[in-house]
């Protein structure tokens, strides 16, 4: 996924556009150092203070994941595979989310980790906490520099700087109110970002629809397209795996993307999990990320269904000059520069803009506990004055940030970084639900099989990155044929695979915690009791996370047929 680096495209900014932009801003840094106000203590800094409501902590879990490739990666799925793209959201997020609400919340939030690493630790002790705090701080660097690349790419386009001068000034942007107001300046800006996204995109899908006569106008465009049944049906989405067979294609939507790579983004990633964690109660908690199912399944519509419009209106896409190569990332650029005026342009970048840095900023926030909590005060300086830990997750903060300057340029040797992320997420994120979701079930498993599966499983889905023949970009070799979303798929599913293998069979030559040590932390050795909120029974229906989850599955189910 790289954005036009030329003068190709440039979107026709002015003054009003400008203006807009700035005034975002002002708004940006403003909430940094209003939030810096309320930062006493190292928990105020890593998690607000566990004092923010449900509804600011569900918008921001979203929000949070709302980022560079959300918008981009999508938006160019759409215009490239169509309503097959739903997937990602409606088979790869929602049932995660609800999960994580409704059974995972408790752990975290009732045995007071200030993060997952930390209750690793608890759970398997501190070779298994070593090794995810330092896989975890690794992605969250390299990721970080995929959306500073594509924020810097979006400035460049708009400005035509250099990308190394935008890469420092939209770096520059999000460390200061990053590292002014920790998580609360992040958070309060990924609630203030969420509604600038959609602000951007809701009015670009309404004006692309208007563009084609509606959605049935849209349908019949896509229907003189030779492709036209696999972009109009979500499944069996063999044209989004890129594999041949409808059946497989199948397993690997379900397994590998709804299950092993949904659930473990959702359940055991940290920047999402952090957000939740800074919530004021128990039901608080478990409310936010099935909140954020909400917005979440519908984003598709401001998202995907631009780029499916992209593909049939703009030249560059549906018409490409003779042996030119549709570029399907620029999709949500083109629409953006063919259909709106100015005004409504300057709302749509500084969208564009907000939606890349909340992203990068959530990775930043994450590894910043991360790093203070689990790696420093842990293995290098322990019993240090509160305000120690906060200095130096401020100095975590500039360092992560000027680290993922140099891993935006290495995201920029890859021509997808969609398969890119996908891939990532299956080294570091599948095999860790592996281990997770064993030993929360399982009391018998072991602190050795706990950071034994973890390495396992992660050197299976390197192995598949590696063979497949792009997932990896330039390091891949292409000794198998699977390529794309479909390798990182097979990749997700070999580290599940392995580390519960792994995990298993280790689990029965080694010796397991005693009981006593497992409360909280293995489900059958949990008093119901600890799972529930104390005042959970005088709240509404609707504040209770149960039933809220119960709305969400069905909407979801149903969105789920209606686009079948």
């Amino acid at each position: 996924m790289i954005l036009a680096a030329d003068t190709q495209l440039r979107l026709d900014a002015n003054w009003v556009d400008y203006l807009l932009i700035a005034t975002y801003f002002v708004f940006v840094l403003g909430i940094g150092i209003l939030a810096k106000r309320s930062v006493s203590s190292s928990i105020d800094f890593f998690l607000s203070g566990r004092s923010l409501p449900a509804w600011v902590t569900g918008l921001a879990f979203i929000s949070a994941n709302l980022g560079a490739v959300e918008i981009i990666g999508m938006s160019a799925n759409g215009a490239s595979f169509g309503l097959p793209t739903v997937h990602y959201f409606w088979v790869g997020a929602v049932p995660a989310m609800l999960f994580l609400g409704v059974v995972m919340m408790p752990f975290y939030y009732g045995s007071k980790v200030r993060s997952v690493p930390e209750f690793m630790n608890r759970r398997f002790g501190p070779t298994a906490h070593l090794v995810n705090a330092l896989s975890f701080a690794l992605a969250q660097l390299l990721i970080a520099g995929i959306n500073l690349y594509l924020l810097a790419k979006i400035v460049e386009v708009l400005l035509g700087w250099p990308l190394w001068v935008a890469l420092l000034v939209a770096a520059a942007v999000v460390l200061t109110y990053t590292a002014l107001g920790g998580l609360s300046a992040a958070i309060y800006n990924e609630v203030l970002q969420f509604f600038v996204i959609v602000a951007a995109l809701l009015p670009l899908t309404l004006v692309g629809l208007h563009k084609v006569g509606g959605y049935s106008g849209l349908t019949d465009q896509i229907n003189k397209m030779s492709d036209a049944s696999l972009r109009l049906n979500s499944w069996p989405g063999t044209n989004l795996t890129g594999i041949d067979s409808p059946f497989w294609s199948v397993v690997g939507i379900v397994f590998g993307l709804g299950f092993v790579l949904s659930f473990g983004y959702w359940t055991t990633n940290f920047v999402e999990v952090q957000r939740a964690m800074a919530s004021s109660s128990m039901s608080a908690a478990q409310r936010a990320p099935i909140i954020g199912t909400f917005p979440k399944m519908f984003i598709p519509f401001i998202v995907i269904l631009p780029g499916m419009i992209a593909g049939v209106i703009v030249t560059e896409l549906s018409s490409p000059a003779k042996g030119a190569t549709p570029d399907y990332n620029n999709s949500i650029l083109y629409l953006m520069r063919d259909l709106l005026p100015n005004g409504m342009l300057g709302v749509a970048i500084a969208g564009l803009l907000a939606s890349f840095m909340a992203g990068m900023a959530a990775n930043i926030s994450a590894f910043n506990t991360v790093f203070s909590y689990d790696l420093w005060q842990t293995y290098v300086k322990k019993d240090k004055p509160d305000d120690y830990y906060t200095r130096i997750g401020r100095l975590a903060t500039v360092a992560a940030t000027l680290i993922a300057i140099g891993t935006a340029f290495f995201a920029a040797n890859y021509s997808n970084i969609m398969d890119y992320l996908q891939t990532l997420f299956g080294f570091f994120n599948a095999p860790l639900f592996a281990t997770f979701i064993l030993g929360m079930f399982w009391k018998r498993m072991t602190p050795t099989a706990g950071w034994t599966g973890l390495v396992s499983g992660t050197l299976a889905a390197v192995l598949i990155g590696v063979l497949s023949k792009d997932a990896l970009g330039p390091m891949s070799i292409g000794a198998i044929g699977l390529q794309g979303q479909g390798a990182s798929f097979a990749a997700a599913g070999a580290a599940f695979g392995v580390d519960i293998v792994v995990s298993v069979l280790v689990s029965l030559v080694t010796a397991p915690k005693p009981e006593s040590e497992l409360r909280g932390l293995v489900y059958s050795l949990t008093p119901k009791s600890d799972f529930h909120d104390p005042n959970e029974g005088s709240l509404s229906w609707w504040q209770k996370p149960k039933q809220l989850a119960a709305v969400s599955a069905v909407l979801v189910i149903i969105l789920n047929i209606v686009f079948w």
